[in-house]
């Protein structure tokens, strides 16, 4: 994709975002899904090497959501990139669904593993990655946390095994928005200088503005030198795009009423629905 259709894609994601939290009728996880739309556009437009008519190409990129609570950024990535149809889309939350609200491991649907508790998903990342080494495959692996997940011990012991296993074709992306469930991540473990903190743990880092698509798309295709493993550390702003919904904890996991859906589309620039249609 080109950066203008990433960034439609971007725009179409958010939309799908708030219709189908809208739709469930229930409390979903708006703000960290929000954070990481612009992240997932380029991996999903830019990155991500996969054949939407075949998703179980040997061949493929794996992507893990480490974080899954941030369904919300990942099942409309699914949607823009031809993986899953409308049909399934609007599945969602619904009884006998396979999207709910933490991901499902399923290839059909390209989704490459089960997340809901979190810490998990770099160590799978890492033995996804080392199982490719050494059958001779060349597909990445990328792997999306929270900045919030960082706080598990698990997350830093398998950071040290990457960076000693040589894994450079291992990406982790933390969601960098700097709050979590209970509150601002500085007040409950304040993990600062993310980047410096892989570093130390033998990983090449960057530090990127996770809402600009050039800086994104740059990051990624930078080559991870002497056999790294790469962390992408993605500034972020929690229910980015929507103005009441950012940097306001009581969106990290909310019900949508009709006002307040109508008035994030307003703010996002979409047409309100006439009353009684929504």
């Amino acid at each position: 994709m080109s950066f203008p259709e990433i960034d439609r894609m971007a725009t179409f994601m958010r939309r799908k975002i708030l219709d189908i939290s809208f739709e469930c009728g229930t409390s979903t996880h708006l703000g960290g899904g929000l954070s990481m739309v612009d992240v997932m556009s380029v991996i999903y437009g830019k990155v991500l090497r996969f054949d939407p008519a075949n998703p179980r190409w040997e061949e493929r990129d794996r992507f893990i959501l480490s974080k899954g609570h941030g369904v919300l950024g990942y099942y409309p990535a699914l949607l823009a990139a031809g993986i899953i149809s409308e049909d399934t889309f609007q599945t969602f939350q619904q009884n006998g669904s396979h999207l709910i609200a933490h991901p499902v491991m399923n290839l059909d649907l390209g989704i490459e593993s089960s997340n809901g508790s979190l810490g998990h998903g770099l160590s799978m990342g890492i033995g996804i990655a080392l199982a490719a080494k050494r059958k001779g495959k060349d597909f990445q692996t990328y792997v999306f946390m929270g900045d919030g997940e960082t706080n598990e011990g698990s997350i830093w012991e398998a950071a040290m095994l990457a960076a000693q296993q040589g894994l450079d074709n291992l990406t982790a992306i933390v969601d960098y928005n700097k709050m979590q469930s209970d509150g601002d991540s500085k007040d409950i473990i304040h993990v600062t200088n993310m980047a410096e903190r892989f570093q130390a743990f033998g990983w090449h880092a960057e530090d990127v503005d996770g809402h600009d698509i050039d800086r994104l798309v740059a990051a990624f295709e930078t080559p991870s030198p002497n056999g790294q493993p790469k962390v992408i550390v993605a500034h972020t702003v929690k229910g980015k795009g929507v103005p009441f919904m950012e940097h306001d904890g009581a969106w990290h996991h909310n019900r949508l009423t009709k006002t307040n859906y109508h008035a994030a589309l307003e703010a996002l620039g979409f047409d309100v629905p006439d009353e009684g249609d929504a």
